[in-house]
């Protein structure tokens, strides 16, 4: 009967690895990279793209199946152990069963799901069809509301609950959802002079400035307008850049949001320049961006306001090439592919893997994208057809 009840535990285990790794593989999968493998034929990824039509529903829906399966290791397994052990003996091993139930069924299988977007999705779909089916079942019976609670959100409750989820969110980000972009950085060569520079600041109205080198990949230092205006209040002289500047941040582009942050903080600086794995200049990132990513945007007198989104009137929309795919998104009220890019720009240039011609057109599912605007490789404008 010991025997009967571990192997038991043992089958639900793998079953749970088994979901897990696939679940995670599942929400990381693009739903356009499911249909196109779909009409290559390519097994499972019809079912797949079924699935990722309700994206929302997933996590939940797989969750509940998930837990009931490690409940149903965890039960046996324990009955077992109490049967066949006592004392400190049945404590250890236990607790020992415990992290194993943790590591077997969730923490292992979905860092590997996580790594293995598309082809593990597509070998587990019918696993993961069936559980979600199930799942959807079963959170159905949960209500959505308190009982007592009968009347709407409170407006303060709906900001506390947004300012929440941007926490949450600032939490897991990383530095290249948030950086200004190496296209729209304002930089000072080492070689101008501090006359330059001020003429520089005067018309950005930047506090502080990346000093460039031989090129955009070559950040020598920072220049800092309160230094230049120190300089010319004393009646100094002008002298060159390299001269005022001082030493530079850098930060790679997949470090976390939140460890930036308390390390911005930490050595009191408020500018760092982003690079990429090969050493190249990917833009830069301020405090002012990390601290909007949590209390949203924050605007001054002398801010001029930036039009990312325009709606025409046949219900086409003009979109900046920096917005994020998200937000565009939102605006349509569909899940739109950003595993692979950020920007609408960059879903472009994905879709058409290379840099497209002006007036290009692209098809999303039912979502026309035509590149307005192509400046050298940047896709800076585009035109989406919601039909």
């Amino acid at each position: 009967m010991i025997g009967f009840a571990l192997g038991f535990s043992g089958v639900a285990t793998c079953i749970a690895f088994a979901l897990r790794l696939g679940g995670a593989s599942l929400v990381r999968t693009p739903r356009a990279d499911a249909l196109h493998d779909a009409a290559e034929g390519i097994g499972g990824a019809a079912t797949v793209a079924r699935l990722l039509e309700d994206r929302p529903s997933l996590q939940p829906s797989l969750g509940v199946v998930h837990a009931a399966l490690l409940v149903a290791a965890a039960i046996p397994s324990s009955w077992a152990l109490a049967a066949a052990t006592s004392g400190v003996t049945l404590a250890l091993s236990l607790v020992a069963l415990g992290v194993a139930l943790v590591v077997l069924g969730d923490t292992v299988p979905r860092s590997l799901g996580r790594n293995r977007p598309r082809r593990v999705a597509y070998r587990f779909a019918r696993l993961l069809s069936g559980s979600i089916r199930v799942g959807r079942k079963a959170t159905d019976l949960i209500p959505e509301e308190d009982a007592g609670s009968t009347g709407p959100v409170d407006s303060a409750d709906s900001e506390e609950i947004e300012l929440i989820s941007q926490v949450l969110e600032f939490t897991d980000g990383i530095v290249r959802e948030v950086m200004v972009p190496r296209t729209d950085m304002v930089t000072v060569a080492a070689s101008d002079d501090t006359d330059r520079a001020l003429d520089v600041v005067i018309e950005c109205g930047r506090s502080r400035i990346p000093v460039t080198g031989d090129d955009l990949d070559d950040i020598v230092g920072v220049l800092y307008a309160r230094d230049l205006l120190s300089l010319f209040d004393s009646g100094g002289e002008s002298r060159p850049v390299s001269k005022m500047m001082r030493p530079a941040e850098f930060v790679p582009e997949t470090k976390k949001v939140s460890e930036l942050f308390r390390e911005l903080q930490t050595r009191k600086v408020h500018l760092a320049i982003v690079v990429d794995e090969f050493g190249g200049t990917a833009g830069l990132v301020t405090m002012e961006d990390l601290l909007e990513e949590i209390v949203g945007e924050i605007v001054d007198e002398y801010d001029e306001e930036e039009v990312l989104v325009r709606a025409l009137a046949d219900g086409q929309y003009l979109v900046d090439g920096r917005l994020p795919v998200d937000e565009l998104g939102e605006i349509l009220g569909r899940d739109l592919p950003d595993e692979d890019w950020d920007t609408v720009g960059g879903l472009i240039l994905g879709l058409a893997g290379r840099v497209p011609e002006e007036g290009e057109v692209f098809q999303l599912d039912a979502i026309t994208l035509t590149a307005e605007r192509v400046q050298g490789r940047r896709v800076s404008r585009i035109r989406v057809d919601p039909l």
